[in-house]
């Protein structure tokens, strides 16, 4: 399952089926063709649907978290001139974990689901996809500072910044004090 594995009828019938579901009506970047190119199988797979079901931050499911983070590093990335292509399916596949964390540490004795995770999205991507070295490195790096070996790459940084970004986000939504100083997000 890779991005070249779709022909250009089966991507604009994919694009135009998933930018009907639930997850991604009015977000921006189903309006985006070019981003929506580069991402449409990873969308329209099953894999990637199954994060629907597990919560990351606040209520954001953790697919929508990988969709904003996937899009933010994507629209800095093309901004940059770095290869966004890598950056907006990295982003996407970043956590590919699979399991709600809340509760992963009393079922399996693993309390280090943030030093861990990045391990088992980057097994999980390379089961489902096909992964250049930029996307490789960019979900197995993405959880740094926290863990300690940085990306390899520019377009790894990007990433970090934008996952920090999109949880601190999705995280603050749900506080009533930041509600209370700066209103809605």
């Amino acid at each position: 399952m890779n991005n070249k594995s779709m022909d250009l009828i089966e991507k604009k019938d994919a694009i135009k089926r998933i930018s009907k579901e639930s997850w991604l009506v009015g977000k921006d970047c189903v309006k985006d063709d070019v981003y929506m190119e580069c991402v449409i199988d990873i969308l329209d797979s099953e894999p990637f649907q199954k994060m629907h079901k597990y919560i990351q931050h606040g209520n954001t499911s953790t697919m929508e978290h990988c969709i904003s983070v996937s899009y933010v590093s994507y629209k800095i990335a093309r901004k940059m001139n770095f290869d966004y292509v890598s950056v907006a399916r990295a982003g996407l596949l970043h956590d590919l974990f699979l399991y709600d964390w809340h509760t992963h540490a009393a079922k399996t004795g693993n309390y280090f689901h943030g030093y861990t995770h990045p391990a088992v999205a980057l097994k999980n991507a390379e089961k489902y996809y096909t992964l250049n070295d930029i996307e490789k490195n960019s979900i197995l790096r993405h959880m740094w500072p926290l863990t300690p070996i940085p990306p390899k790459y520019k377009e790894g940084y990007v990433i970090v910044y934008a996952d920090k970004y999109c949880s601190s986000k999705e995280v603050l939504k749900e506080s009533r004090i930041v509600k209370n100083i700066v209103g809605e997000f």
